[in-house]
């Protein structure tokens, strides 16, 4: 069978066939992971020439890094940015890990490659780690200005601890339901695991 399908006459609409790819790869890799994905596969899903692939993103991991920075930006954009800027460094982590959370909990895309990075940390998957990191961190750098911690906070250390907290809890719900005997289902679930990370932030950060 004939891999690439026959080139079509008309002009074409690079941003859309651009896009068309992009979501081809992502339904992929949200169905089966990296098992079945590959250029071939990618340009089936999106009713294009293969070589398209080639030509606008290089090949497969331009491709790669186009969906990770899609994904990276629908992170950012779902994080909690009121109009006004932070009023303080507390309030800025709030946003970071409530924004965060929020946004895990709606991409099981994105909770997959979390998974992958623990379970099979290959190069295609830590690609898209790091657009993502790329863009938290820079999210994080235009919203703090002058805010800074207060003094003898390791900040940095704080913040990846509490990301990875909810990582670990928002994964654990989408496989069971629930984490060390905290349950992880109902609205309720995630309003006291809210209010406990609220409590923590105040610890470290002073109240908000």
């Amino acid at each position: 069978m004939n891999d690439t399908l026959t080139p079509d006459p008309r002009p074409r609409d690079r941003a859309r066939t651009e896009a068309a790819l992009v979501a081809a790869a992502r339904d992929l890799l949200a169905e089966s992971g990296f098992q079945n994905f590959g250029i071939n596969a990618v340009a089936r899903r999106a009713g294009c020439d293969k070589q398209l692939i080639y030509r606008y993103f290089g090949g497969l991991d331009g491709l790669i890094d186009a969906i990770g920075g899609e994904l990276a930006d629908w992170i950012v954009d779902r994080l909690a940015t009121d109009a006004a800027p932070p009023a303080s460094y507390r309030q800025l982590a709030e946003r970071l890990i409530f924004g965060f959370m929020a946004a895990l909990r709606a991409d099981m895309l994105v909770q997959k490659i979390m998974t992958w990075e623990i379970a099979d940390p290959s190069p295609m998957v830590m690609r898209l780690a790091q657009a993502r990191s790329k863009a938290l961190t820079g999210w994080m750098l235009r919203q703090r200005g002058d805010l800074a911690p207060p003094d003898g906070c390791d900040a940095a250390v704080v913040n990846a601890a509490l990301i990875a907290a909810v990582q670990m809890m928002v994964l654990s719900a989408s496989a069971s339901g629930a984490f060390a005997g905290m349950p992880l289902r109902a609205d309720a679930d995630w309003q006291r695991l809210a209010a406990a990370l609220g409590t923590m932030l105040d610890a470290v950060y002073g109240p908000g």
